[in-house]
């Protein structure tokens, strides 16, 4: 068993992230008991949402900020930053969120995403919002083969109240289209990207 050096506990603690439940049983002692010792070692104790990240992502963070090495890249980061800052939802503070009715301007802001940040497609998640004349299956059909992505990363579509015909249910045929990444830490970066701005 380890000795309740400072060294240890930083290396528990800080460098692998390890819960206090998880050093309790490191040390066959009540978690009680590494709460004093982070104390009296004076190591910074996370809060519960960094605790919770942690939990969440026990290999570190889903995502990596690439480096801007071409003007491509410069081009795309900006599209993306101005997307989200126009068009995401800011207020969501435990998840990047982008709602809109164009095809196009969600296949670029999932590129930004991908490209930008290295986010693992599997993990995005989508929610569709139609209108009760539309038909279910059809809408869904339509994101799923225009994102090309299954349809299990889909939430149940919500169906509100048919409106009457005008500019905004035409541009919204196909419904309106959320996408999700469910990162409190990137969506805090991208809104820091705003802003800097």
């Amino acid at each position: 068993m380890p000795k309740c050096t400072k060294e240890n506990f930083e290396k528990y603690y800080i460098k692998q992230k390890r819960s206090s439940a998880e050093i309790a049983k490191i040390f066959n002692c009540s978690q009680h008991k590494v709460n004093y010792w982070i104390k009296k070692y004076k190591i910074p104790k996370r809060s519960i949402s960094d605790a919770v990240y942690v939990k969440n992502n026990p290999n570190g963070d889903p995502f990596h900020a690439k480096k801007l090495t071409s003007v491509e890249d410069a081009i795309l980061f900006g599209l993306g930053i101005g997307l989200y800052w126009g068009e995401g939802t800011k207020k969501n503070t435990h998840a990047v969120r982008l709602g809109n009715t164009d095809p196009e301007l969600i296949k670029q802001f999932l590129k930004f995403l991908q490209k930008i940040y290295s986010i693992d497609q599997k993990k995005l998640r989508f929610g569709l919002q139609i209108f009760s004349d539309m038909s279910t299956q059809k809408t869904l059909n339509f994101w799923q083969k225009e994102l090309n992505v299954p349809v299990n990363q889909f939430f149940k579509v919500i169906v509100t109240p048919s409106r009457g015909v005008g500019n905004y249910r035409e541009k919204s045929k196909y419904g309106v289209l959320t996408v999700y990444f469910g990162n409190k830490k990137l969506r805090d970066i991208i809104c820091k990207e705003i802003e800097n701005i």
